[in-house]
């Protein structure tokens, strides 16, 4: 019985006349074939996998140049924060900020000004201009397309007057016709967002003839624009007031910016002092990003054993950065870099120690007392040492000539080269196993003719014999 099967795109013919299972042999047979493939195969999967270590201590060290770089400012340690005693008034600092103190009372905040028209069903028979203006005269004429009041909400949102219009239900007239009015409202807080509008053209004010919109009977300035006040030193001869269009006051003191939410007769402090706790963080940064990278460094380099609990053997597994030697300089550069002295002064004296395992330790505590004692010193030690790991991080990781990038880009070309050697393997495979099937059929069918042949030569010697 002949049986036919498909293997890898190629059909095999099995033993129709040997009874051999031509498609086993032949896989057999290429299983040894492709030894060479398998080994190209699994030297792309262990080198896949050390680019991926690779990769993943590069980001961890660009993490620290970037956090050296930081910390190696020399005004890095230069961080404050600000209080406020009250409500009315918040607080924020800016880079530039420095220690100190002042008080104030808050005369008002900044308010934009809110106009309502008389009640009218439209704005005139026809399309009417009005006309805004600003406190320092600068004019703004606005043209409706039409006389109804859409049109002039919509003219006056679409212009440049710096005013938004909202219609709003202002009841019906004796006849029932519906009334509305426009409420008027300047686009930003301040006294120089004031307005007032008229009925007219710009010349028409000019010349006296038009007529104020907000001063009609039954319209009104429901709140006038207003600058936001507070007043320094009040109650003294120094008494000084400053005002600003928006509830902020920016650089009340250097680098402090003071948003105030509500008026208050009562003094409202704002301090400014350096934040210790924000400085320290600076430093600590450094040294967890460092251990970040020895313990990763660490972790894969270590050697661990397994052992089966069904055979009792031991099987044991290296590290995939065992024997690197590229990032084991790195780390070595690194920690080095750590704990190099700055003018003589141990990084030690600043709370970066070096710990019995390798790895450092943040010393809070000598951290706030070198800053309490000597805060510059503290900031020249810090910066040297971060200039330091800096440059040895910045060394290994570049994103051009870094010593682990240049290793990442070689292996990824190693990868290459080999899959490329894979892909002619593949090639090489599906023409040899066509040619064992080629010979496996052409087998077949040489043993079918001598099958035939030798039948035909029986069957004429039988006859010969019956004869």
């Amino acid at each position: 019985m002949s049986t036919t099967s498909a293997t890898s795109g190629s059909l095999a013919i099995d033993g129709l006349v040997s009874g051999l299972d031509t498609t086993s042999l032949i896989n057999s047979l290429m299983t040894i074939e492709q030894v060479p493939q398998t080994l190209l195969k699994t030297k792309v999967t262990t080198t896949n996998s050390f680019i991926s270590s690779l990769q993943t201590i590069n980001g961890l060290v660009q993490s620290l140049a970037t956090k050296a770089t930081a910390a190696a400012v020399p005004t890095s340690l230069d961080v404050f924060s600000a209080t406020s005693s009250s409500a009315a008034a918040t607080v924020s600092t800016s880079a530039t900020a420095k220690a100190g103190s002042v008080s104030f009372t808050v005369g008002q905040t900044a308010q934009a000004q809110v106009g309502v028209t008389a009640a009218m069903s439209t704005w005139g028979d026809a399309a009417r201009p009005l006309t805004f203006v600003k406190p320092d005269g600068t004019t703004t004429t606005v043209t409706p397309a039409s006389g109804s009041l859409d049109d002039t909400v919509t003219a006056i949102n679409g212009s440049t007057a710096g005013v938004t219009a909202t219609k709003v239900a202002a009841g019906t007239d004796a006849s029932g016709t519906k009334l509305w009015r426009l409420q008027l409202t300047s686009t930003t807080t301040g006294a120089a967002g004031g307005f007032s509008v008229y009925r007219g053209s710009a010349a028409d004010v000019s010349a006296g003839t038009a007529t104020n919109v907000l001063t009609e009977p039954g319209a009104a300035t429901v709140t006038a624009a207003a600058d936001a006040s507070v007043t320094l030193w009040a109650g003294t001869a120094a008494a000084q007031t400053i005002t600003s269009a928006t509830n902020t006051f920016t650089d009340l003191l250097p680098g402090l910016n003071v948003t105030v939410t509500k008026a208050s007769t009562d003094p409202v402090t704002v301090s400014v002092a350096r934040d210790t706790g924000k400085a320290q963080a600076t430093a600590s940064g450094l040294v967890d990003a460092l251990n970040a990278i020895t313990s990763y460094y660490a972790s894969n380099t270590g050697v661990s054993s397994t052992t089966s609990p069904t055979t009792g053997a031991t099987s044991t597994t290296a590290g995939v950065l065992l024997g690197d030697g590229t990032t084991r300089a790195a780390v070595q550069r690194l920690t080095s870099a750590m704990s190099t002295p700055v003018n003589g002064k141990s990084p030690s004296s600043i709370g970066i120690v070096i710990s019995k395992d390798g790895d450092f330790d943040f010393d809070s505590a000598a951290f706030q007392k070198a800053m309490a004692t000597d805060p510059a010193g503290t900031q020249a030690v810090l910066s040297g040492v971060a200039k330091a790991v800096g440059d040895a991080a910045t060394s290994a990781s570049d994103k051009y000539t870094g010593t682990i990038t240049t290793a990442i880009t070689g292996n990824q070309s190693v990868v290459k080269d080999l899959n490329d050697q894979i892909d002619a393997w593949t090639d090489r495979l599906t023409q040899r196993r066509a040619t064992l099937q080629a010979q496996y059929t052409a087998l077949e069918t040489s043993l079918s003719t001598l099958k035939s042949q030798s039948s035909w030569l029986s069957g004429q010697l039988s006859s010969m014999s019956s004869s």
